[in-house]
């Protein structure tokens, strides 16, 4: 990899670069994630049921109430996509221990187990992708691109 320095003393990139290089990641992103979301795990979940997991798994336990407004769905449309959640083991139901008439709903082991698996699959069909079809040298210039591209989520 260059350093900064090397970097800075090859020039900066022309705006028209920039912008080829802008478009061509976001179609190479774009494309890299539709064709993860084709792994379907078994039992595999609704985009509405893991929208709900992965809110409690990052944000903790909450109510149906602030999950919905959160998703910008409906409450009924939250308290269903619950209720199968719920059913499945996947999601456990409490009473709040500040107001008895609210329920806090928290990410169960199983929950927390399906979004595991919906994560392998998917790196699991980079891996053999991966190492069937790259040479060594093209896998150690993915490798550096990771953090990069990290960098690059995070600043939008």
């Amino acid at each position: 990899m260059l350093a900064d320095a090397e970097i800075a003393q090859a020039g900066a990139p022309e705006a028209g670069d920039v912008l080829e290089i802008a478009a061509r990641l976001r179609l190479s992103v774009s494309l890299l994630v539709r064709r993860l979301r084709l792994v379907q795990p078994a039992g595999e979940l609704t985009v509405g049921e893991i929208a709900a997991l992965v809110r409690l798994e990052r944000g903790g336990p909450s109510t149906a109430a602030a999950l919905a407004k959160k998703e910008t769905i409906s409450p009924q449309s939250m308290g269903a996509t619950l209720a199968g959640l719920e059913d499945r083991g996947l999601v456990e139901r409490r009473p709040d221990p500040a107001d008895g008439r609210r329920v806090i709903l928290s990410l169960a082991d199983a929950g927390h187990e399906a979004l595991r698996d919906r994560r392998n699959a998917r790196s699991e069909q980079l891996a053999r992708a991966l190492s069937t079809g790259f040479s060594d040298a093209e896998l150690d210039c993915l490798k550096a691109a990771g953090p990069l591209l990290e960098r690059l989520a995070q600043s939008l």
